[in-house]
């Protein structure tokens, strides 16, 4: 007989989502309202502007997409790709393959960029791949791959598109709210991120930024954007600031309002702070795994504190010491994806689970496992 369902609680030290704060569980169980409510209305104005800090941009199209970080990801190529269009594209892990996916969906040719999983986006091998094909629209990479735990350098290869006059596509997914992400100082275009990871809001939302030169992109399109939902000619007029809210769909009224707690939690924390404690918990586990005979993939000179992704110690089998963790523990660390399936862990240290308990408890926990 199916019955109510009730959740165990555990500890998310995986890849995401992360532990959500019990202020933005509570926020979600607020009355709902109307999404054309005038009260919805102001909120929404609220959400830009904190959603413009978290990405530190003066962007005037700067909104919170219906979906998680995929429809961020899918909005953003869907809008600015034609058929034809020519693209370079970064892999280096799992997401750089899900660019490649968008781009072919819809019409463009992809360039790929190809780098070792674990290494960061070669800047020589994107500026011969831009020498190469001058006539290319768009760059498109991940700054922080959720796969790898590695970083890419965002400014200098934004600086690059720049130079040939390519617009970017930039995944923020895991780097937003966790390592500086500077859209307008480092001239980003198209930046898409979601919600369940160093925000630590409810699963299911992406925040996105357009700079002023991709909406001028997107407005000089010769063709329709292949997506109804995701076109932002449409969806701009109901995020749109200043002028009357035209419907476009039902806004998921209630993690919205979370997301407004996660995003005011974030601005009343800091971002220079909020990045300071991502690294600080990261040291803690650092020292605390190598102790324990672990070892990283990526260097540390361009490692993800938010996502560490570590070899077990020689000799062991990584399911089922993850499946005692989350029965016995009641503790979620992720597996490897793609290449790394089997091969290694990613321990994530996003947000609201960027806490010392949490760090002190999974190594307390390996402790007695291993």
């Amino acid at each position: 007989m199916i019955q109510q369902f009730d959740p165990p609680k555990r500890r998310l030290l995986g890849p995401g989502p992360s532990d959500i704060d019990p202020r933005v569980l509570k926020a979600l169980s607020r009355h709902t309202i109307g999404h054309l409510d005038p009260e919805f209305v102001r909120m929404m104005d609220e959400v830009k502007q904190l959603t413009k800090y978290a990405f530190q941009t003066e962007n005037e199209l700067t909104m919170i997409v219906s979906g998680p970080g995929s429809a961020g990801m899918e909005t953003c190529f869907v809008n600015l790709i034609e058929p034809g269009d020519k693209v370079i594209v970064c892999q280096n892990g799992v997401f750089g393959g899900r660019m490649k996916e968008n781009v072919e969906r819809y019409g463009g040719t992809a360039i790929m960029v190809m780098d070792d999983w674990g290494k960061p986006v070669s800047i020589q091998k994107v500026e011969a791949a831009l020498k190469e094909n001058p006539d290319s629209k768009i760059l498109a990479f991940v700054h922080a791959e959720t796969s790898t735990g590695v970083e890419s350098d965002a400014k200098a290869l934004c600086k690059l598109a720049k130079e040939y006059d390519c617009l970017t596509i930039v995944d923020t997914v895991t780097s937003l709210g966790g390592i500086p992400t500077l859209v307008d100082e480092w001239g980003m275009d198209a930046v898409y991120s979601g919600s369940q990871k160093c925000l630590s809001c409810t699963p299911g939302l992406s925040p996105i930024t357009i700079s002023p030169r991709a909406v001028e992109a997107i407005k000089n399109r010769k063709t329709k954007v292949a997506s109804w939902f995701l076109d932002l000619t449409l969806v701009m007029q109901y995020w749109g600031g200043g002028v009357k809210r035209s419907y476009h769909h039902t806004a998921p009224v209630n993690a919205l309002y979370s997301m407004h707690e996660a995003l005011l939690m974030l601005k009343e924390e800091g971002l220079e702070n909020r990045w300071n404690r991502h690294q600080e918990m990261h040291v803690v586990l650092r020292d605390g795994l190598e102790g324990l005979g672990f070892s990283y993939l990526v260097p540390a000179d361009c490692r993800l504190p938010q996502l560490n992704a570590v070899f077990l110690p020689e000799g062991l089998e990584e399911a089922p010491i993850r499946k005692r963790l989350l029965e016995d523990y009641n503790l979620e660390v992720g597996g490897g994806l793609g290449d790394f399936a089997g091969k290694l862990w990613r321990v994530g240290l996003m947000g609201y689970s960027a806490r010392r308990e949490n760090v002190d408890y999974c190594l307390q926990s390996l402790k007695e496992v291993l």
